[in-house]
């Protein structure tokens, strides 16, 4: 191998690695699962924030949920995270959470929203 080869390797092997560093996510996801749904029914999440959005999916009580940490009313569960979990809960309550899932089950993760009063600290 020339050196000129081994100089352009290295810069390849540099320039990858370069790119893969840069590539950070700034979103920590917090796991919530499902809770107090009515036996036989599941929690359905929504598209946008508003039980007459389109649904994505259904999850049935104890399916343990990524959350973005972000939910309506200006709420960040990464936030309240210290407090105990009835009063996670409850802070959480009327308000809609955002979630990251696959409802296909294909590899494809999109956000969706799940109503707070279903839902509870994993």
């Amino acid at each position: 191998m020339t050196i000129r080869s081994r100089i352009a390797a290295a810069f390849a092997v540099a320039s990858l690695t370069l790119v893969f560093a840069g590539q950070s996510h700034a979103t920590v996801f917090a796991a919530w699962q499902v809770a107090n749904v009515p036996f036989g029914d599941t929690l359905n999440v929504r598209k946008y924030p508003s039980g007459t959005s389109q649904k994505q999916a259904a999850y049935p009580n104890g399916a343990v949920l990524q959350m973005t940490g972000r939910c309506t009313g200006g709420i960040n569960l990464l936030d309240i995270a210290n407090q105990p979990a009835w009063k996670q809960q409850q802070t959480v309550r009327y308000r809609w959470c955002e979630i990251w899932h696959d409802p296909a089950r294909n590899g494809v993760f999109v956000t969706g929203w799940a109503y707070g009063g279903y839902i509870a600290p994993f």
